[in-house]
């Protein structure tokens, strides 16, 4: 099929990746995003923490919580610039429909817009909305919005409203001292972005998906690769007569010491590195030093994704999450544990309009 420059732009601005690469990518996935992102993943091109992570569009998070915290509603409206997302008239009509949202049940934003205003009641939320975008000279869009319930639920906002979370917990007493730790757990979700608040979550597919993404990068950056196979590896390039003459001298040079080996190779020599590494991928597997490696590799992986895993930012000891938690249950003599967290940040996966940089790519890609 055939791939336009904007399918393009969108994946750069998903992964970070080259342009050509996210052009490949997206030609050897029939156009499927999800397909070409775990693609670029495999080719050590582009992290799964970028995925539709670039800030594109302008606006504010808002949270609000009920008296008795234990339901809060976390909500993101878009504007075009920046200097609107900080106008005190938008964020105090954002908060507003944050309340009105925690209020009442809405399935969606469809049936916030088809109800009723809170703010003014004679007019319904789209009517209203509309009139704000009148008076404040710029196009607004309730983006989305979500609820959290439990026994506690607290709420951070961070950067004047980049990015807003909501955490929730089981806790029998929730006090003040929890209440306090729950926002330093909401800081730290702001600051390091998890997927899960524990591993358990996970589902198993998912779990060997990752690690075959791991498997595949891994054999995408031969200068990491154990000693002994990267050896080998080269051997066979030199060999099969992958390398030209140049990159064989160079490797000559080097090779009694590999630490400055790929600053000097051409890329060409280093893509046929990975693809001989490539096809012994089955044989590497029963390796224990490379299968040690992988499973290093995959134990700190989870560890980034998985909240109760990640170290603590406070703690002065390297202690985890899931360490804090339980020291805050039993200094307070209370049951504490985290069930679910939200966290938006301001125009995640949307698009900023650039034209400049739509035309580069299209010039790029020949169009």
């Amino acid at each position: 099929m055939a791939i336009s420059a904007s399918d393009v732009k969108k994946l750069r601005e998903m992964t970070g990746a080259g342009m050509m690469d996210c052009k490949k990518a997206l030609t050897e996935t029939d156009g499927d995003f999800d397909a070409a992102i775990d693609f670029l993943r495999k080719k050590g091109l582009a992290s799964a923490e970028k995925k539709a992570g670039r800030i594109a569009a302008e606006g504010v998070v808002a949270t609000f919580i009920s008296d008795d915290a234990k339901t809060a509603t976390i909500l993101e409206v878009n504007s075009e610039t920046d200097f609107v997302a900080k106008n005190e008239v938008f964020t105090t009509y954002v908060e507003g429909l944050a309340k009105q949202i925690n209020d009442n049940d809405y399935a969606d934003v469809a049936a916030l817009n088809a109800a009723q205003s809170a703010i003014e009641p004679s007019e319904t939320v789209e009517a209203h909305h509309k009139a704000m975008i009148a008076k404040i000279g710029e196009n607004l869009t309730i983006r989305r919005f979500a609820k959290l319930t439990g026994d506690v639920v607290v709420s951070y906002i961070h950067m004047g409203g980049k990015i807003g979370v909501l955490v929730n917990a089981t806790c029998d007493q929730p006090n003040d001292n929890v209440k306090e730790a729950m926002k330093n757990i909401a800081m730290q979700i702001a600051a390091m972005n998890p997927q899960y608040v524990q591993r358990t979550e996970i589902s198993a597919e998912k779990l060997a998906k990752e690690k075959e993404i791991i498997v595949d990068s891994s054999l995408a950056d031969p200068a990491s690769l154990p000693k002994p196979l990267l050896n080998a590896v080269i051997a066979e390039a030199i060999e099969k007569k992958a390398w030209n003459d140049e990159d064989v001298a160079i490797y000559e040079e080097k090779k009694s010491n590999m630490n400055f080996l790929f600053n000097f190779l051409s890329d060409e020599a280093i893509q046929a590195l990975r693809d001989i590494a490539a096809t012994h991928k089955a044989e590497y597997l029963e390796n224990k030093i490379f299968a040690g490696l992988v499973e290093g590799r995959f134990a700190k992986h989870l560890k980034e994704i998985c909240l109760v895993d990640q170290v603590y930012v406070k703690a002065e000891d390297k202690e985890t999450v899931a360490k804090y938690v339980e020291k805050v249950a039993k200094d307070n003599g209370v049951t504490f544990e985290l069930k679910s967290f939200i966290r938006f940040e301001t125009g995640e996966g949307l698009e900023k309009k650039n034209e400049d940089f739509a035309a580069e790519v299209a010039k790029q890609m020949g169009e």
